[in-house]
């Protein structure tokens, strides 16, 4: 038995079973002024359960990928670029430092992309260590910034205000219980991050995650960790996602902030030079074990947090140096422009379609 649509019960409602065991999935792309319109109908039971996502993402994506919010690595130029490319950017709020930078960025990314971009969002780190929230918060708001994505806490406020101007509010999970609480507070979509993504993530297998929390979601759902080529975004589609969710991959393009340096590691290490780690920030992540090995860790000293816990403030410092990598990177070779990369994504789903 499936539960109401979450679109049409304001992406909230009670807990049930889905039946995914029959009907297919089907894409169907229609190229229009170069832009890609594509609409896709799960495996649910019934012709009524088709999956939707909001309309903001609707005729304005290219492929179905939203390009993750990466800490010190996300800023306008990468937002700007993912947008006109027509893929979903994204950039934690935390990175404009201080505040008034982040005005500074909202008015120049709305100031210069169109309603025929893709939409654009910014991170919110809800816990109670941010400092910053209430202020972020409130230039979101004036912005009308499109798309929220949550994390680390509890997003009803963030939820409220959002809906109140019409924007929607995805919420970042690693385990399906979180997804379960997000939805009670009335978030508009889940972002699962599987295991294997870069930064903070998850131990959950793609696999599993996904299915698990489509047993009790039939919304708007978007699946992160080790996705780097099209194939990736395409696997993610048939597990049941909406979106691909890709971060490491876009750390190595021309217009990320990241340093060349931490580029040329991304492309020199392969899956093995990841390390998942709570000794950084206090809260576990992946990162590149090069990084951390220049920075005098030792892999004995990775398996606690740091003592004394951590501030939100203070991950600008532990982050600056040790750099966060998914498993992802055993797929990357080079240093695209956005424009070069989301081109070649397009090109490897098109043909992970046909297989």
């Amino acid at each position: 038995m499936r539960r109401a649509s979450a679109r049409a019960n304001g992406g909230r409602g009670a807990f049930g079973k889905v039946d995914h065991r029959q009907g297919g999935v089907r894409v169907f792309i229609n190229r229009l002024a170069g832009w890609g319109a594509w609409y896709i109908e799960r495996p649910f039971a019934t012709s009524s359960a088709i999956m939707s996502l909001p309309e903001l993402f609707r005729d304005r994506l290219r492929i179905p990928v939203i390009a993750a919010p990466m800490f010190l690595v996300s800023g306008p130029e990468l937002v700007i670029a993912s947008c006109r490319a027509g893929v979903a950017g994204s950039f934690p709020t935390l990175n404009a430092r201080p505040v008034s930078v982040l005005e500074e960025w909202l008015q120049r990314i709305t100031g210069e992309l169109g309603p025929r971009d893709a939409p654009f969002g910014v991170n919110l780190i809800v816990h109670d260590n941010n400092e910053r929230l209430a202020e972020d918060l409130a230039l979101t708001v004036k912005y009308r910034v499109p798309f929220v994505i949550t994390s680390l806490g509890l997003p009803a406020d963030v939820v409220k205000a959002v809906h109140a101007y019409g924007g929607v509010v995805f919420h970042d999970v690693i385990h399906a219980y979180h997804a379960k609480k997000a939805i009670q507070a009335g978030v508009d979509g889940i972002i699962a991050v599987a295991a294997g993504a870069g930064g903070h993530a998850g131990t959950q297998n793609p696999f599993v995650l996904v299915r698990e929390i489509r047993e009790f979601w039939d919304g708007p759902l978007v699946l992160g960790g080790t996705i780097s080529d099209g194939a990736g975004v395409r696997a993610a589609e048939v597990l049941g996602a909406d979106l691909a969710y890709i971060g490491t991959r876009w750390v190595a393009t021309k217009e990320s902030m990241a340093k060349e340096t931490y580029k040329q590691m991304i492309v020199d290490s392969g899956a093995r030079d990841i390390v998942y780690t709570p000794a950084i920030s206090g809260t576990h992540g992946n990162y590149l074990w090069p990084s951390l090995e220049k920075a005098g860790y030792v892999k004995s000293d990775l398996g606690q947090p740091r003592p004394g816990g951590h501030k939100i403030a203070d991950e600008s410092r532990a982050w600056r140096d040790i750099w966060s990598g998914g498993q992802g990177v055993a797929l990357i070779h080079d240093v695209p422009s956005v424009a070069e990369l989301v081109e070649r994504l397009e090109a490897e789903y098109r043909l992970a379609m046909k297989r």
